[in-house]
């Protein structure tokens, strides 16, 4: 293979890798998006949770005051009710033994005023507490309710951005020998991303472990297309471009993390 036919391979196999890298990016986003959501739903179920623990307390407890203030009118109407009784009493038995009822029903009324004072505080607790929870329990309902509503708009445009990148991988693809696209296809579906990196200084930039010796003088002679003895990634030398007029190749990566945070910026 002569030179120029190397470095044009190289060139078409790297506008190629950068629109892979695209794609990959979008894909990347597409993927997190449904799990924010999820993870953001499932705080908000968390606080919900929390929150109707503290509903259902405050229900309990308002019950329990409601009973208590009955009890305690109908046991401040029985003593009242004993102590006219007491003022008709004819013997000193019958009078002695209404005053240990009475005495009985004053210590369970007080009973229940301490119950009273001790459910008192328990609800200004409960309260406290519902009013802390309401601040975070509010704000995830609102964005999730917001979340909800945009992920759907932008999902849309993240498919809409990847059909436009694949229409425009596959009239990259035409452009590139048929064997050598159909060698780069193998690596894409076998190996992580990206297919085709850059050794810089004998080190191979896709698995950052030295290329062996006799490897890297073979690429540096630009000759064929090699592969990463460790990694299998379609390796170049980043030399043989400094010279270029074309700079594109020793950019590609730059150019990969231009293309991702433009499709940030525009969701």
């Amino acid at each position: 293979m002569s030179d120029a036919v190397y470095f044009e391979q190289i060139r078409q196999l790297v506008e190629l890798q950068k629109v892979d890298d695209a794609i990959h990016a979008v894909k990347q986003k597409l993927d997190r998006m449904p799990n924010e959501l999820s993870d953001l739903e499932q705080r908000f179920a968390t606080t919900e949770t929390q929150r109707n623990y503290i509903l259902e307390k405050l229900s309990h407890l308002q019950e329990q005051q409601k009973r208590l203030a009955h009890e305690i009118d109908d046991d401040s109407a029985r003593i009242k009710k004993s102590k006219n009784k007491l003022m008709q009493v004819g013997n000193q038995r019958e009078y002695h033994a209404m005053m240990r009822e009475m005495d009985s029903m004053e210590r369970v009324n007080h009973s229940r005023e301490e119950e009273k004072a001790t459910l008192i505080e328990e609800l200004q607790y409960q309260n406290d507490a519902l009013e802390n929870i309401n601040v975070t329990y509010n704000a995830l309902k609102a964005e999730v309710e917001e979340k909800r509503n945009s992920l759907e708009a932008k999902m849309q445009k993240g498919n809409a951005a990847l059909d436009e990148l694949n229409s425009k991988r596959a009239m990259v693809s035409k452009t590139i020998p048929q064997p050598v696209f159909m060698r780069y296809e193998f690596i894409r579906k076998r190996l992580e991303h990206p297919v085709i990196v850059a050794v810089k200084d004998g080190i191979c930039s896709g698995c950052h472990i030295a290329v062996p010796p006799q490897s890297f003088i073979e690429l540096q002679r630009g000759q064929q297309i090699l592969s990463c003895p460790n990694c299998q990634r379609l390796i170049f030398w980043c030399e043989h471009f400094a010279t270029e007029e074309d700079t594109e190749i020793p950019a590609a990566k730059q150019d990969m993390s231009n293309a991702a945070e433009k499709q940030e910026n525009s969701d």
